[in-house]
């Protein structure tokens, strides 16, 4: 079962909330908008559908090179954490970086999330946007996973940060799409959850 949401916030947010009769919500920030990233996105999908929990898949609102699709992200976390118990954030690619910038604002702000993981997050979006950067302040269990073949993202400069801080990598024999693969990678995904 799905329902649609409205993210209270100034830009246009919208999104679908799988399976809602939970006490756990995962985040899920898809890929670059731009590049036809949102909600629908093959891989974000599969994430939910692996989930046994509540899944919130958003889409962004206008295009703001990252900060705005940022605050996107922090407004539809505020609105996950007012509606369940535990959220954690999940974000494939853009997103990812993302979800990483996110959960570690959130952890300084006191709000740490359960748990954060990127599937091949880009490394950086802007100066102020910077996942290997903000690893060192995310209080929560983090994870990445990563195909070794990604040449769209430095993802690994990411897992390194990652895995210098403790967290969990998972590196699989794939490119930054996961052609073919994409039920067995949602799997990794959601065991580091």
């Amino acid at each position: 079962m799905s329902e649609s949401v409205i993210v209270p916030a100034e830009r246009d947010v919208r999104g679908t909330l799988d399976s809602p009769e939970s006490d756990r919500c995962v985040l899920a920030c898809p890929p670059h908008p731009g590049m036809g990233g949102d909600r629908s996105d093959s891989r974000i999908q599969a994430v939910s559908d692996a989930l046994e929990c509540a899944c919130l898949r958003f889409d962004y609102g206008p295009w703001d090179e990252g900060y705005g699709e940022l605050s996107d992200t922090r407004n539809a976390y505020a609105w996950a954490r007012k509606n369940y118990d535990r959220v954690s954030l999940f974000g494939y690619s853009f997103g990812g970086c993302l979800a990483l910038v996110a959960a570690a604002r959130e952890s300084t702000a006191g709000v740490t999330p359960e748990s954060v993981v990127a599937l091949s997050p880009a490394a950086e979006l802007a100066p102020e946007i910077d996942a290997v950067a903000a690893i060192a302040d995310i209080d929560c269990p983090v994870g990445v996973v990563y195909g070794e073949r990604d040449t769209t993202v430095d993802a690994a400069a990411v897992a390194e940060r990652v895995r210098d801080h403790g967290g969990e990598v998972v590196v699989l024999s794939a490119d930054h799409h996961f052609v073919g693969q994409t039920d067995k990678t949602a799997r990794k995904v959601v065991s580091l959850l």
